[in-house]
């Protein structure tokens, strides 16, 4: 441990030393820019809020720490005819030498930026400190005193436009008593030609709105009054802007544009749909997803809608929405669609290592995007897997085969009984899917058959997706458990597990569930736009057994000799369970970031259940968890495993408790790196034999949470995150003597570190 903390320590050092190394590059009379901060006298104006303004930024600081990209460049010597000083200097950053325009530039925007908040009289300052070759800059904000709309009015020569103006004054951002925001203004612009353009007003913009403002009648007081002005005469004959009607409306489905070649139609719901040889698509599911009507006034969000409705068709490869006014008042609509190929194989190979057991797998999948015509989703997968399984004694094969069969079929709209919403007014679907999965290992063999109906519908306004899991059943058959298992954990007295014979007998699961997602930032991706923060809620409540155990009890079923209520001579599991994600992301700027993160889960078995099915209790630890730990390595409570080959079933739990806390950098090229901070651990409702120390206590849990740390470092490729985390135990509630137990302070590097691979950030 000692040897690591002096490779740290000393790359610490050279890097500290890099960046002042760094200026024999700059100019003589020149300065490297070291710093630059925003400042302001009031604390109404936030200065994050004008960084956006700075046109010339430092080195990038990793952690917002250390210049280390200036590290290579700070390296190389000036002799640009030595590759090695051209091979530092790619790699590295330049030092970025102050430039005094840019700084004025920049002290203009950020004065206009403060002056359009309603500061009309604002100032902005520049502040320099010189220490040897190096420059901190400052701008110091003077906003002054706020500017007010004393009085606001209006004036609109369309009339009709005036009263759509009028009947929506819920929505108005302007008013009397507000500050004098200019960017408000802008934004009442925005919202008054959405207004009029879902209203009929196809040629409408925001150039038509002005505002004339006086200052002059009241100290710190403006009068405001909006003007939206009659249409160009190139536009109009007459002093009002024309209101759209929509006129024909065609559907065009894989036609060129411009073809003159003839084409065959049909008509559904009063739409003409145009092909050429066959239809691919049911003319019904293009037509009940086409916003626009004929003979409603024209509507942008209509149009919106078509191109989303239509987008979400698997079938659907894209879509294009041509209006072409036809006379004074009338918008002949052309939609044109173009469909996928329906077909597509996919083929993926996997190399395996569980615990130094090497192993391989195979899947192929099939997918048809338009099943019957009706876009519908196909999914077949086949997957086979083998792995040769080393160190175990007394069993006659020592390899594990898999094989598993999937199906799946998506509908792309809610097939409910009482659903009678149009298709296209919610984004929805149905799902139906089974999955068979044969497992040999040397201990046993086991058959798991599911099958599930579930649909999903997502309300894109509030950002909430909703999973409703009207039946999702799950067989699990164990036909063969070999006479070494049975006799060394399942039927030997003194060594045997009630919890582990239970997740090796058959079973039933025959559960409901929903669920619910909020993403306040939408669809936007690990790259989001500077200062937004992001913020995403996961919900999830699920339970099983409640309907067959109210009618075995109704009709007085018999039970099993352990006192369970069955089903085909299988128990059925009963429980319920709840689980409550929340986390949220902070952008400081473009390249660091924090991310808070808490993670609730509470299961409980009862009435036909005594022990939660393995498959549904709780784990800590891995990549996702408190990253200290291997996956199923930490808890439950202050439990210790003690045999290795069944501690994945002992180390799990009916409650779990993750709290993280993450620091993101920008580091270069697509990579980035993250300090990290975990908390958390797993317990069980109930006080079990087989792990002592595990149960929940109120009074005590607090004391039993783990902490870890560690650095991160993740491969951005946008559509994809590759994810590596190196973790150290910092508190371990498992320890019996001080030094185990608070490893932050007796600290031994191969005990405590953990190394993870994953795919995806851990939240």
């Amino acid at each position: 441990m000692k040897y690591s903390v002096k490779i740290i320590f000393s790359l610490t050092l050279m890097l500290l030393l890099y960046g002042c190394s760094a200026t024999k590059f700059i100019p003589e009379g020149s300065y490297m820019l070291d710093k630059v901060n925003v400042q302001s006298e009031d604390k109404r104006v936030k200065p994050n809020a004008l960084k956006g303004y700075i046109r010339q930024h430092p080195n990038s600081r990793w952690f917002s720490l250390v210049k280390v990209p200036m590290g290579p460049y700070a390296l190389s010597g000036k002799d640009s005819t030595k590759a090695i000083n051209r091979f530092l200097q790619r790699i590295g950053e330049m030092p970025v030498v102050y430039d005094s325009l840019e700084a004025e530039r920049t002290r203009v925007s950020i004065e206009a930026a403060v002056r359009n908040m309603g500061y009309l009289r604002a100032r902005t300052e520049t502040e320099t400190q010189i220490k040897g070759k190096k420059l901190k800059l400052n701008f110091r904000v003077m906003p002054g005193e706020l500017y007010e709309i004393r009085n606001f009015t209006y004036e609109i020569a369309d009339s009709v436009q005036q009263g759509l103006y009028e009947r929506d004054s819920l929505n108005r951002l302007l008013h009397a008593q507000m500050p004098f925001d200019m960017n408000r203004l802008e934004e009442e612009r925005v919202r008054i030609t959405s207004l009029f353009q879902n209203n009929g007003y196809y040629l409408f913009n925001k150039d038509y709105i002005r505002y004339e403002a006086d200052s002059t009648v009241q100290p710190r007081r403006v009068d405001v009054k909006m003007i939206i002005a009659p249409p160009a005469e190139a536009d109009s004959a007459s002093s009002l802007h024309r209101r759209f009607h929509i006129g024909r409306v065609g559907v065009f489905c894989d036609v060129e544009s411009g073809d003159t070649l003839p084409l065959r139609h049909t008509e559904k719901n009063g739409y003409n749909i145009y092909f050429r040889n066959h239809l691919k698509v049911r003319p019904s599911v293009l037509a009940d997803r086409i916003a626009l009507e004929q003979g409603q006034l024209y509507r942008e969000a209509d149009v919106q809608a078509t191109y989303n409705n239509l987008g979400r068709l698997y079938s659907v490869l894209s879509t294009n929405v041509h209006l072409t006014p036809r006379d004074s008042n009338v918008l002949d609509c052309r939609v044109a669609v173009t469909t996928n190929r329906p077909h597509s194989f996919g083929v993926e190979l996997e190399g395996t290592n569980s615990a130094g057991d090497l192993g391989a797998a195979l899947a192929l999948s099939y997918q048809n995007r338009n099943l019957f015509h009706g876009s519908e989703l196909l999914t077949l997968k086949v997957r086979g897997a083998f792995e040769a399984i080393t160190g175990l004694e007394g069993y006659a094969d020592q390899n594990y085969m898999e094989i598993s069969a999937e199906a799946g079929l998506t509908l792309p709209n809610l097939k409910l009984p009482l659903w009678k919403r149009h298709p296209a007014a919610v984004e929805s679907s149905s799902e139906v899917s089974v999955m068979y999965d044969s497992q040999n290992r040397p201990e046993f063999h086991r058959r798991v058959l599911t099958g599930a109906l579930r649909y999903r519908w997502t309300n894109k306004k509030t950002r909430m997706q909703h999973r409703l899991d009207l039946v999702d059943l799950n067989y699990i058959f164990m036909p063969w458990i070999s006479e070494t298992f049975k006799n060394d954990y399942l039927d030997d007295e003194e060594n045997r597990n009630a919890i582990l014979r239970y997740n090796y007998e058959n079973l039933f699961i025959v559960k409901q569930g929903y669920s619910l997602v909020y993403n306040s930032r939408g669809d936007a991706g690990p790259n989001a736009s500077y200062g937004k923060n992001a913020t995403a809620i996961r919900f999830n409540l699920e339970t099983a057994g409640n309907l067959f155990y109210g009618l075995s009890n109704l009709f007085r079923a018999s039970r099993d000799n352990s006192g369970q209520f069955t089903l085909f001579n299988i128990a059925y599991a009963q429980y319920v369970k709840g689980d409550l994600d929340f986390s949220r992301s902070f952008k400081f700027d473009e390249r660091n970031s924090l991310a808070i993160h808490a993670a609730l889960g509470i299961s409980y078995p009862y009435g036909n259940s005594t022990i939660l099915p393995y498959e549904k209790r709780y784990f800590s630890g891995g990549a996702n968890s408190v990253r200290g730990w291997n996956v199923r390595g930490l808890g439950p409570g202050t439990y210790t495993g003690t045999d290795g080959r069944i501690d994945f079933i002992n180390q799990t739990g009916d409650i779990k408790l993750d709290l993280s806390m993450e620091y993101r950098t920008f580091l270069f090229w697509k990579l980035h790196g993250a300090v990290f901070l975990d908390a958390g651990n797993i317990w069980t409702i109930r006080a079990y034999e087989d792990q002592p120390g595990g149960q929940f206590r109120i009074n005590s849990f607090y004391k039993q949470i783990a902490l870890a740390y560690g650095l991160g470092l993740r491969l951005n490729f946008d559509f994809f995150i590759l994810r590596l985390d190196g973790g150290m135990k910092a508190v371990n509630p498992a320890g019996k003597v001080h030094a185990d137990r608070y490893p932050l302070i007796h600290p031994n590097f191969k005990r405590d570190f953990t190394l993870h691979f994953a795919v995806g950030l851990p939240f």
